[in-house]
């Protein structure tokens, strides 16, 4: 970024572009280069400072776990502060965790968890907590799926 934290013209027009809109091409900088009158080195070397200074913390796709046959939950957990580092790498290596973040409350680790069955979640609830000791892991599916689109505008 430039000085101050404040975004360059260049950096908003291209972190507009990717929220959304992000080619699905061999060279996807290339394509979004072309529609911004840019380099594609230009747009490489900036999504590349972007990621390094934290202002993009990924890049990838968002996938409905419904529609391509899995499950997904909500889960939390009231995990002491003496097990916390312990309780989030065990989480964390399950390769269907998709976020896992600290609350300020009572049930201080919140989870996200998809799988091809929710008896396969269940499963691996069970094997955290035996590990960790953590008891109990609240597995809170959602009733109704409510998805709200969040873009971003950057502009002046």
């Amino acid at each position: 970024m430039t000085g101050n934290d404040i975004l360059s013209e260049t950096e908003r027009a291209i972190l507009n572009q990717i929220q959304s809109d992000y080619p699905i091409e061999a060279r996807p900088y290339l394509v979004l280069a072309e529609r911004l009158g840019l380099t594609e080195t230009e747009v490489l070397e900036t999504v590349r400072r972007l990621r390094a200074s934290g202002v993009i913390r990924r890049i990838g796709g968002n996938f409905s776990a419904r529609n391509l046959g899995y499950t997904s939950t909500l889960c939390a957990a009231r995990v002491p502060e003496d097990r916390l580092k312990a309780f989030i790498a065990e989480v964390n290596q399950y390769t269907g965790v998709t976020h896992n973040y600290l609350r300020n409350h009572d049930l201080n680790v919140w989870f996200t968890f998809i799988a091809p069955s929710m008896e396969e979640i269940e499963k691996n609830l069970a094997a955290i907590s035996e590990a960790t000791g953590v008891r109990p892991i609240y597995n809170l599916p959602a009733d109704k799926i409510f998805k709200i689109k969040v873009d971003f505008q950057f502009e002046e």
